[in-house]
C-alpha cells in the first residue's frame, strides 16, 4: 500500500567511497529488498486515499477513494483494487488491477454512468491516472525486470541507483534515478529524465510511519517539473494482513463494490 516518499537535504551529505575489503552492495539486491518493501508489506491491506490535484495556474481538485491490495505470493503476483467515493464524477467508479510477473498488467476501469468495463491497454499505462500526476503503472508498480540498474552513490543514509529503460521506444522517460533508505529499503525520491536531457518529473515520499511494523508512506507528491503542477495524496486508516478474499478482485465485483472497499 505504499506508493512509494521526504524532500531530502543533499547538501552536507558524505558519499562514502568503499575502503580496501569492503564490497559495494549488489544493485539486483537492493531492487529486490527495494521492490519488497514498497509493494508488499503484509499479506495484504488497505487505506483510504485523499488526493490533491493541482495545476499549472494553482486550481485544485480533488479525489477520495479506498485501495486494497492482495498479494498471489510474496514478491509475484498481486491484485490492486481502487473503489472512488468522491466528487460526484467519480463516484462508485473503480480501477482494478492484475499486477504480472511475466507480461504487462491486467487493468480496468469501470465507469458507473455507462455501466461499462473498459480495458486498459498496456500501451496506456502511462498516461494520467484519473487525472492527477500520477500514472497508471504507479498504483501497482514499475517491474524492476525493465530497467537495468546502476548504483551510482552511496552515503549514509541511501543508495542512489539509476534506471534505465530496457526497451528505450516503450517509455517516455530515458531514464530515472531513485533515492532507496538504507535502513528500510523504501524508496524516497523519484528523478525523471525525458529524452531530451531534461529532468521533468519527480515522486516523493514527504511522510512515512511504521503501522504494523511496516514502514508505510503517508504523504507523497508527484510533480510536472517543466509544465507545473502537482498531485499531493495522503493515506489513512491503513491496515495490514485484514484476510481480503482473493474473488473481490474479478469483474463481478467491478459493477458490485464489496464492503470491504466502500467502507
Amino acid at each position: 500500500m505504499k506508493t512509494t516518499i521526504a524532500i531530502l537535504l543533499l547538501a552536507g551529505l558524505q558519499f562514502l567511497v568503499p575502503t580496501s575489503g569492503e564490497s559495494a552492495p549488489d544493485v539486483n539486491q537492493i531492487i529486490e529488498k527495494t521492490n519488497h518493501a514498497a509493494y508488499y508489506a503484509g499479506d495484504d491491506g488497505k487505506a483510504q486515499v485523499s488526493m490533491r490535484i493541482i495545476d499549472a495556474q494553482g486550481r485544485e481538485r480533488t479525489r477520495e477513494f479506498n485501495i486494497l491490495r492482495r498479494d498471489s505470493s510474496d514478491g509475484g503476483k498481486q491484485q490492486f483494487y481502487v473503489y472512488f467515493k468522491k466528487p460526484s464524477d467519480v463516484r462508485k467508479m473503480v480501477f482494478m488491477v492484475h499486477k504480472n510477473i511475466d507480461r504487462d498488467d491486467d487493468r480496468w476501469l469501470y465507469l458507473p454512468a455507462l455501466s461499462l468495463v473498459k480495458r486498459i491497454a498496456a500501451s496506456d499505462k502511462r498516461t494520467s491516472f484519473v487525472g492527477s500526476h500520477f500514472f497508471y503503472e504507479d498504483v501497482s508498480g514499475r517491474p524492476p525486470k525493465d530497467d537495468t540498474h546502476e548504483l551510482i552513490e552511496e552515503n549514509d543514509t541511501y543508495y542512489v541507483i539509476k534506471n534505465t529503460p530496457k526497451v528505450a521506444d516503450s517509455v517516455e522517460f530515458a531514464s530515472y534515478t531513485v533515492w532507496i533508505d538504507k535502513a528500510t529499503f523504501m524508496p524516497k525520491k523519484a528523478e525523471y529524465i525525458n529524452k531530451n536531457g531534461e529532468k521533468y518529473r519527480l515522486v516523493e515520499a514527504l511522510e512515512t510511519q511504521t503501522i504494523q511494523g511496516f514502514p508505510t508512506v503517508i504523504k507523497s507528491r508527484v510533480a510536472d517539473l517543466l509544465d507545473g503542477g502537482e498531485t499531493i495524496s495522503e493515506f489513512s486508516n491503513i491496515s495490514y494482513n485484514i484476510g481480503l478474499a482473493e474473488d473481490i478482485f474479478t469483474e463481478r465485483y467491478l459493477h458490485k463494490p464489496p464492503d470491504e472497499a466502500r467502507r
